[in-house]
């Protein structure tokens, strides 16, 4: 049965997920995980140019502390951590991905190219 939601509790369910989802870098990170993508740290830098080594480790702990991503680590030298989606993460690629339909049918003045 879906929940029914009042425009009270709508709004503080989709608080809760900005919240999360909240950052500069975190949906770039995000669309570099989709898709069932295993990126190691080192990608991760190279993918987004720009964000400094802290901002984003900063930022995959909050995704994992989130449980949208997951982090393994492998017991070797020089250490090897991977990164993926949980499968919960991954649900949130159908709504990503119609915002940014969204986006493109809804041109705004301030877009960002």
């Amino acid at each position: 049965m879906s929940k029914i939601y009042t425009p009270s509790s709508a709004a503080s369910g989709i608080e809760t997920v900005l919240k999360m989802l909240e950052g500069r870098w975190k949906l770039i990170i995000l669309f570099h995980l989709f898709g069932g993508k295993v990126q190691r740290y080192s990608d991760l830098e190279k993918l987004i140019p720009g964000i400094s080594q802290k901002m984003l480790a900063q930022q995959l702990r909050q995704l994992e502390s989130d449980g949208i991503i997951e982090r393994k680590v492998y017991p070797q030298v020089p250490p090897k951590v991977e990164y993926r989606m949980t499968e919960w993460g991954q649900s949130l690629c159908p709504a990503l991905d119609a915002l940014l339909k969204w986006s493109e049918a809804h041109p705004s003045p301030n877009k960002i190219e």
